[in-house]
């Protein structure tokens, strides 16, 4: 537990020196350079309050009662343009201080402009503070407070952050009170006003939000806490609290009958945590499987760019058509495998795209996916009315399983259940084809010459014929950890074996962009061609799957890919 300690403390001191903290720093920083002498303690403090308690806790009764995590930030929103209004206009600043400098009698002693004010700001900001901190933060939002060592971890952690963003704030404030010294007082005052609006501003319109994004698309190394997440000690002490969450991945017995009798009690369902937009729900407001009792509920772990997830989708809208007024509720945990998926518009489109119809929730920072131990794409749970977990599935082809399961839960909460549900457009996947593999270097496999190569580098052309399952870029490419993105006379050839080949593709700034698709040299034949290629091409916009071949049985072809510089490939699945 000590180790554990220390990691959590070192991690919140680097994470306070990482980019992804930038939004709020100006804010904080303009927080503490005004008022009185104690307000920098007051900041530091209201913020590490505030962000320990939500991290431990805030989330889930938020969550409970169906407001979602947007109230926090309008509340920091309207703080901060509140105390940026003050100092720009010093009538509204002698009228909110008033009040508040009754509250300094339970801290240090100031005006009402220091300990008290600073207090309330610094308490907006730690509902926004959303740094890069990676396993540890997961573990103490996972794991259930009542241990009380999820509760020592975060404070440790929150420690660790505030006494760095507290020397970040004295080192501002000295630095402004010199510049107060040579007369310059007034216009501090209203550019530290100014900067305030200009945070709450940011996170009215999700900048802050977007930055944390592109920080960890563009830059993810640049978390200072990278190396001590990776410590054996840390990992070691992580895995011992990540063991004590419940395990619903356990065989069920073959040939379920009708009676509820052959599925096995799982476990407690956990409750959707840590999650963020909701769709197709009235006015957009979280569920609760609290508020599902007496509904069986089936918990489906998807990402809309996973091919296995796709194909599944038949089946889920299939059962929701057909059972939904028999009383099983479907909720899509959205869990995301690319940075892009976080990104609620293009799940929002994707939802839409794909005609689901069932509640899905956005699960960016994997609260949920945790809470049931997860490990896989697709995955389906099954609860029971009384809020069990029944039954669990992984993967794909367990349809008439998954589809019985539900049948005998509805019978056991009293339903009639009918006649079976009939998917539409269903796709088989075919069993010998090549693996999956990634274009980034993270997990990149069968790739020529191994991992491909960080940065920006020109490969050779391939001539030569290569063996099964073999892929290799040509031209010039820039490859990060999770993508590789095309720079000029950008190429992959590839040996395949595969009825229907896709790729996970996007384009920069959204403008459409093209990627020549060929076959043992040739264009793609309008025959052969996959549902996004049209004459031997694909134009790329949107972040997502596109499928760009589909031949009528397996078959093994030279695929050659040619790629417009900006285009930007993160995986290659077959089927």
């Amino acid at each position: 537990m000590l180790v554990l300690l220390a990691f959590a403390l070192l991690a919140g001191a680097g994470t306070a020196l990482s980019p992804c903290v930038l939004p709020v720093l100006p804010a904080l920083l303009s927080a503490g350079g005004a008022g009185g002498r104690r307000r920098p303690i007051g900041v530091v403090l209201g913020l590490t309050v505030t962000f320990t308690v939500t991290i431990v806790g805030v989330a889930e009764v938020v969550g409970g009662v169906g407001l979602g995590a947007d109230p926090l930030r309008a509340l920091a929103v309207v703080v901060l343009a509140g105390f940026g209004l003050a100092l720009l206009l010093p009538g509204v600043a002698a009228r909110l201080e008033a009040p508040l400098a009754r509250l300094s009698r339970f801290g240090p002693r100031t005006r009402g402009d220091g300990f008290a004010s600073g207090l309330v700001v610094g308490a907006a900001l730690g509902f926004v503070y959303t740094p890069c901190a990676g396993p540890v933060l997961a573990a103490v939002i996972t794991v259930s407070a009542a241990t009380g060592r999820s509760v020592a971890v975060a404070v440790a952690y929150a420690l660790g952050s505030a006494a760095v963003l507290l020397a970040l704030c004295v080192g501002g404030r000295r630095v402004l009170d010199r510049v107060r010294a040579a007369g310059r007082g007034p216009v501090v005052q209203r550019a530290l006003g100014a900067i305030m609006l200009v945070t709450a501003l940011a996170i009215v319109t999700n900048v802050d939000v977007s930055f944390d994004q592109l920080v960890a698309r563009k830059i993810p190394e640049a978390s200072l806490t990278a190396s001590l997440e990776r410590s054996d000690a840390a990992a070691r002490r992580l895995k011992t609290l990540n063991d004590r969450k419940p395990r619903f991945a356990q065989p069920v017995p073959a040939g379920i009958g009708p009676g509820a009798g052959a599925l096995p009690r799982l476990g407690r369902a956990p409750e959707f945590t840590g999650t963020e937009r909701w769709f197709n729900t009235p006015g957009g407001r979280p569920q609760s499987l609290r508020a599902l009792r007496g509904r069986v509920v089936l918990v489906d772990f998807w990402t809309y760019t996973c091919i296995n997830c796709l194909r599944t989708l038949p089946y889920l809208e299939a059962w929701d058509r057909r059972y939904r007024d028999a009383g099983l509720t479907i909720v899509g945990v959205h869990t995301p495998e690319f940075a892009f998926e976080h990104d609620a518009g293009n799940v929002a489109n994707a939802v839409k795209r794909l005609g689901i119809r069932y509640p899905v929730v956005q699960d960016n920072e994997m609260g949920t996916w945790n809470a049931y131990a997860n490990m896989y794409w697709p995955a389906d749970y099954l609860v029971d009315a009384t809020g069990e977990v029944r039954y669990a599935d992984i993967g794909e082809g367990n349809s008439a399983k998954t589809e019985a399961a539900i049948r005998s839960l509805l019978a056991e909460s009293g339903a009639r259940v009918g006649s079976r549900a009939k998917p539409r457009d269903v796709v088989v996947p075919s069993s010998q084809t090549t693996p999956e593999t990634y274009l980034g270097r993270r997990r990149a496999q069968g790739w020529l010459a191994g991992q491909p190569l960080p940065g920006r580098r020109t490969y050779p052309a391939v001539e030569a014929k290569l063996p099964l399952n073999a892929f290799a870029y040509g031209g010039t490419w820039r490859v990060g950890p999770e993508a590789a993105t095309a720079v000029s006379g950008a190429t992959i050839d590839a040996e395949v074996q595969a009825k229907n080949v896709y790729v996970v593709l996007s384009s920069a700034g959204g403008r459409p962009r093209g990627v020549q698709v060929l076959l043992d040299g040739r264009p793609v034949g309008a025959r052969d061609a996959g549902a996004d290629v049209r004459d031997g091409r694909a134009t790329i916009r949107d972040q997502r799957l596109y499928a760009l071949v589909s031949l009528p049985r397996d078959e093994r072809h030279r695929l050659t890919l040619r790629l417009a510089p900006g285009v930007s490939g993160f995986a290659f699945t077959f089927g």
